[in-house]
């Protein structure tokens, strides 16, 4: 039997994630207590951790120190032992499984991490006034992904609730922020027999009661930091022995706002972290520069990701400096197929608050579902990309922003009902 959570449930859920927020490969308590809610339902099989991913392709993996800091917050919060040995050195997420007879595989993903963010304090945020604002000073979920979770769970309760057919998986990611998880979780082989995929975001500036039935326009991105090394000295008596770190930091940084735009589309780069040296009177041995790079296809992003290693090897080379180039996330973009979009629409028709139901929107960013999207793509199945609209105060990525919790009862119907469609009509 099922343990089918009430709006109230998954309201509470929702808030008790979103006190406890925990950035990317950190999500010890996230996946904990979503495991605690997950072995209460009649599953099939719970893949939790390092069951889920190719650990290999892990990217932006937080160092040991940081790892085993939010692994003892996760615990001093509360979260079961045995679920967080599971989860040791960052192997978060958890990927849920109902099989009910003969059917397609459909697939459900949803992001669980937060965001290096303060959250508002103020008296008009929700959070702050009723009690659930983040209890990690400095992160919050400040996009949406502690709803995001409990949405998964809604769906997989109706779906068991249901006359589904066939086998429904939820895949409860981690690390999109830092578009370092979709891979991993692509290539761990549970999305290797999935026919039809559907992934979610809440918000994305569009209001409460309207849904994007198919999200298109994702911008390729790959994050990267640069480290160079060269040599100090004393940048007074002998400045001419020293091979300045920060002066190819700097070459590079202003070099890469020269890369040639490209007649196929959209290119981005930008760099948001630099630093370097140690003192005013010491030529820098030590800079790095982190930044980004993004396209409108792949192909664009790596046509500029090219062109951005080059440079700055160059400028390392010009100042007699050492470097290494490190990939730090990365995702593809992707398309919603035309066939899923329809269904998702057809659904929404029916589902109480849904005001208004756009075809089509593009995204404009970067999201790492494009990877387990092309992953069913390329195997012949289809995938697409669905928004549920939310009233926030705040932008995304915002001290303020926030989520209308009444967006969770509609994206799990529409979401639900979607897959039923799917799995009985077979696009």
């Amino acid at each position: 039997m099922s343990n089918r959570a009430t709006m109230d449930d998954l309201v509470s859920l929702r808030r008790d994630l979103h006190r406890h927020p925990e950035p990317a490969w950190c999500e010890f308590y996230t996946t904990a207590r979503l495991v605690d809610e997950l072995e209460t339902r009649d599953l099939d099989a719970l893949y939790v951790g390092p069951e889920t991913l190719d650990a290999d392709e892990r990217m932006a993996v937080p160092d040991d120190e940081d790892l085993d800091a939010w692994f003892e917050r996760a615990r001093e919060a509360g979260a079961r032992e045995d679920v967080l040995d599971r989860l040791a050195g960052g192997y978060t997420g958890a990927v849920a499984v109902v099989e009910r007879g003969e059917g397609p595989t459909v697939g459900l993903r949803v992001d669980i991490d937060a965001l290096p963010i303060p959250e508002s304090e103020a008296d008009d945020h929700l959070p702050a006034a009723e009690g659930f604002r983040s209890e990690n000073e400095g992160f919050m979920h400040a996009c949406g992904h502690d709803a995001h979770a409990t949405i998964g769970l809604g769906v997989l309760d109706a779906v068991i609730d249901s006359d589904f057919e066939g086998t429904f998986k939820v895949f409860f990611q981690p690390s999109e922020e830092q578009v370092a998880g979709g891979k991993a979780v692509a290539e761990g082989g549970h999305l290797d027999d999935v026919d039809y995929l559907l992934a979610v975001h809440v918000g994305l500036d569009h209001p409460t009661g309207e849904v994007v039935c198919g999200i298109d326009g994702f911008l390729a991105v790959s994050h990267f930091r640069a480290e160079f090394t060269g040599a100090p000295a004393h940048a007074g008596a002998k400045p001419e022995e020293g091979k300045n770190a920060n002066l190819a930091a700097a070459t590079a940084t202003q070099n890469l706002y020269g890369i040639s735009r490209h007649s196929d589309g959209a290119t981005r780069v930008n760099v948001g972290l630099m630093g370097g040296g140690t003192a005013t009177n010491i030529v820098a041995e030590e800079a790095f520069i982190e930044g980004e790079v993004r396209g409108a296809t792949t192909e664009l992003m790596e046509y500029v990701e090219g062109r951005a290693h080059t440079i700055i090897e160059s400028a390392a080379a010009m100042h007699d400096c050492e470097v290494e180039i490190n990939v730090e996330g990365k995702a593809p973009s992707a398309r919603s197929d035309d066939a899923l979009a329809a269904i998702v629409g057809g659904v929404s028709e029916g589902v109480e608050g849904v005001t208004s139901i756009l075809d089509r929107d593009e995204l404009g960013g970067s999201e790492d579902a494009t990877y387990l999207m092309q992953r069913v793509q390329d195997r012949g199945g289809l995938a697409a990309y669905v928004g549920v609209g939310t009233d926030h105060p705040g932008g995304h990525h915002t001290r303020t922003f926030d989520v209308d919790e009444e967006t969770i009862r509609i994206a799990v119907d529409v979401l639900a009902g979607s897959v039923e469609r799917i799995a009985a009509e077979r696009p």
